[in-house]
């Protein structure tokens, strides 16, 4: 490992945004802060808004500084990465704003019941051969209906047009209610398609996105409500047609 990481680690150590559960604090048991994120941590009954696989942090940051009037906390597994996020946050001196260093497989013992708002999926892995580690595949929509807010919105913002289409698919399948639907962010802005507050919410760009927006990728936007009691199905997905 090298002495930038160890370095990094080490300073995780000491910002207080930061939680980094052991393995045996979240694995099939309730963490000590699930239930108590606004009370504990935030000191406020603002909502919870959480980034999946946040990388650096800049979402979670860049909403923070947005959006006084809400709470956001950027959850990734890689604790370098989470480093960027957690100093930015610290330097900063913003108080909305907090991370979690944990797989994102554990989340429903992080958050109790009608905890979380909303929840942003920025640039996840969109998990092509793999299907039950897809950020929205059922397995993890039905994980999420255990502490999002019943209607609560789900939000993603990717380069890869599999994981955009799958995730329509999923919402067509189970009549969720898509509130935006955007084939490529960027033209739309230029064009004045979006404007305003949506515009600006969807401008924010992480490290990752930068690097795809290089390479030619155009970036989609969709978000929808996920009902709390509500099953949620397998859309009729022709996995081997939509790569030809």
């Amino acid at each position: 490992m090298g002495k930038d990481k160890l370095r990094r680690f080490e300073e995780n150590r000491s910002f207080k945004c930061l939680y980094q559960p052991e393995f045996e604090e979240v694995f099939r048991k309730d963490y000590h802060m699930k239930g108590r994120w606004h009370a504990d941590h935030f000191k406020n009954d603002n909502p919870v808004v959480l980034e999946l696989g946040c990388g650096r942090g800049e979402y979670t940051v860049g909403l923070s500084r947005r959006y006084k009037e809400k709470n956001f906390i950027g959850v990734d597994v890689k604790g370098a990465r989470l480093w960027r996020g957690a100093k930015s946050v610290t330097e900063e001196g913003i108080s909305n704003a907090a991370f979690l260093r944990t797989r994102i497989e554990f989340i429903e013992w992080l958050f109790g019941p009608e905890e979380v708002s909303e929840i942003w999926i920025t640039f996840a892995d969109p998990q092509i051969r793999r299907d039950n580690k897809r950020l929205t595949a059922p397995m993890f929509l039905e994980r999420y209906q255990k502490f999002l807010k019943d209607g609560g919105v789900v939000h993603l913002k990717t380069d890869s047009p599999y994981l955009h289409e799958y995730t329509l698919a999923m919402a067509e399948k189970n009549n969720l209610e898509i509130l935006n639907l955007v084939k490529d962010v960027y033209k739309s802005i230029e064009e004045e398609v979006i404007s305003g507050e949506r515009a600006e919410l969807l401008s924010i760009k992480t490290h990752y996105e930068e690097q795809f927006l290089e390479q030619g990728h155009p970036i989609t936007y969709m978000s929808f409500r996920l009902p709390g009691n509500k099953k949620i199905v397998a859309p009729e997905w022709d996995h081997d047609r939509y790569l030809r």
